[in-house]
C-alpha cells in the first residue's frame, strides 16, 4: 500500500466543498462542507452563494482531510481537482485552490472530469474497475450512460438526458408537492409508504423509434405537475406518498431498463451506477433485481460516495498518477461544459523539466515557491 500514489482531490462543481485523500484505491479521508442549507430557501442552488461558500470552506476542509488521513501535505504525490463540468464560478474556486497548493508544494496538478470521477470512485468501494465498465450516472445535472474502456483516457457517451436530468425532476416535483429542497431524499422516504402502481405516469423515450440510450424526464415532470394541479382544483386531497412512489417508479424504471439494454448490446457484464440519485433506495433495489435477472454484476458505491465528494476526484487522480498520465499545465482553467470524453485535462509541457515535479514552465520566482513550501506546509 505504501507504494501506491497518495493524492488529494478537490471537488467544487456545485454546492459542496469536497476534499478527499486516497492512497491507490484506499480511501483515507473524505471531508465535506455543504452549503445546501443556504440554498434551500431559494428552492435550488444559487451559483454566487455556492462560490462564496467554497471560498470560505476551502482551507479548513483541506486541513481537516489531511488531519483525518494522518498525512502531511508534503507526502502527497499529486493534487487532483474537478476542472468541469459544473458551475463556472464554483469550479474556478476549486481549480485556483488546487493550483496554489500544487505550486507551493511542488506537486503535479491533475484537472479531472467530474463525471469520470463519479465512475472511478467505485474503486474505493469494490476495487479496480473492470475494463470496459458500463456506467449509469444520475444526478441533479446529469443522466448519462457511459462506456469506459479506460477511465483515465477513454470514456464514450452512449446516451444522455435531452432535457431535465433525473435529479432535477426529483427537485421540481418535490417543489410542486411543497416538500422542500433537495427533493430526492424526501421523495425517496415518502415513496416507501406509497403505492408505485397507484398512478401510471409516462415513461419518456421508451418507444420503439426513440433513442435507445437517451433520457427525457421533462414530460414526466409536466405530467405529474398537471395531475397534482387537477387534484387541487377539484378540491381533492393529493395522495403525496402515492404520487412520490409512482413518480419515482417511472424514473427508476426508465433508468434501469436502458442501462440493462446498453450492457446487453455492448456485451458488458458489469454495471456501475453513480451520482447523487444513485443513493435512491428504489433505484438500487430495482437495478439489483434487473441485473440479477440479466446475469450482470451491479456495482454501486455506498450513498455517501454517490453524492459529490472529494474522494472521487482523488480516486481518479490516483489512477492518473498510477498510469503515468501527463499532469495539467499551470494555465489549467475551469470548463463548465468539459465533455466526458476528456477524463482529464493533460498539459502540453514537460512537467518533469525545470526542477520540481509539476513545474515544467520554468518559473523565475522559485525563491517565492521555496519560501511558500518551507513556511506554509508541514
Amino acid at each position: 500500500m505504501a507504494d501506491e500514489p497518495l493524492v488529494l482531490g478537490i471537488e467544487t462543481s456545485c454546492d459542496e466543498t469536497g476534499v478527499g485523500v486516497v492512497r491507490g484505491t484506499t480511501l483515507l479521508a473524505d471531508a465535506i462542507a455543504s452549503s445546501v442549507d443556504e440554498h434551500a430557501r431559494f428552492g435550488g442552488v444559487v451559483p454566487e452563494v455556492a462560490s462564496r461558500a467554497h471560498l470560505e470552506a476551502m482551507v479548513p476542509t483541506i486541513d481537516r482531510a489531511l488531519k483525518e488521513a494522518g498525512v502531511s501535505a508534503r507526502d502527497l504525490d499529486g493534487i487532483a481537482v474537478t476542472a468541469g463540468p459544473g458551475l463556472a464560478g464554483a469550479l474556478l474556486v476549486g481549480v485556483s485552490a488546487a493550483k496554489a497548493y500544487a505550486y507551493a508544494l511542488g506537486k503535479p496538478l491533475y484537472g479531472v472530469n467530474h463525471l469520470a470521477s463519479h465512475i472511478c470512485v467505485d474503486q474505493l468501494e469494490h476495487g479496480p474497475l473492470p475494463e470496459p465498465t458500463m456506467a449509469l450516472l444520475v444526478s441533479g445535472g446529469h443522466s448519462s450512460l457511459l462506456l469506459a474502456p479506460d477511465i483515465t483516457a477513454d470514456v464514450r457517451p452512449l446516451g444522455a438526458t435531452i432535457d431535465d436530468a433525473a435529479g432535477e425532476a426529483f427537485d421540481k416535483i418535490a417543489r410542486v408537492l411543497q416538500l422542500g429542497f433537495p427533493g430526492g431524499p424526501v421523495i425517496d422516504r415518502l415513496a416507501r409508504e406509497g403505492d408505485p402502481k397507484a398512478i401510471n405516469f409516462p415513461r419518456g423515450l421508451t418507444g420503439p423509434r426513440d433513442a435507445a440510450y437517451d433520457f427525457s424526464f421533462s414530460g414526466l415532470k409536466t405530467a405529474v405537475a398537471r395531475w397534482i394541479e387537477a387534484k387541487r382544483k377539484a378540491g381533492e386531497e393529493v395522495p403525496v406518498r402515492d404520487v412520490a412512489a409512482s413518480f419515482q417508479e417511472a424514473v427508476v424504471d426508465v433508468l434501469t431498463r436502458k442501462a440493462i439494454r446498453a450492457c446487453k448490446d455492448e456485451g458488458v457484464d458489469h454495471l456501475m451506477i453513480g451520482g447523487g440519485v444513485a443513493a435512491n433506495s428504489r433505484l438500487r433495489a430495482l437495478a439489483q433485481e434487473r441485473c440479477d435477472d440479466a446475469g450482470i454484476v451491479l456495482r454501486v458505491p455506498r450513498p455517501k460516495l454517490c453524492t459529490d465528494n472529494g474522494a472521487m476526484v482523488a480516486a481518479l487522480g490516483a489512477e492518473m498518477v498510477k498510469r503515468n498520465r501527463p499532469a495539467s499545465d499551470w494555465d489549467l482553467s475551469a470548463d463548465s461544459s468539459l465533455p466526458v470524453t476528456d477524463p482529464h485535462v493533460p498539459g502540453t509541457q514537460d512537467h518533469d523539466a525545470g526542477g520540481d515535479p509539476g513545474h515544467g514552465h520554468g518559473h523565475d520566482h522559485d525563491h517565492v515557491h521555496e519560501l511558500s513550501k518551507d513556511n506554509l506546509y508541514s
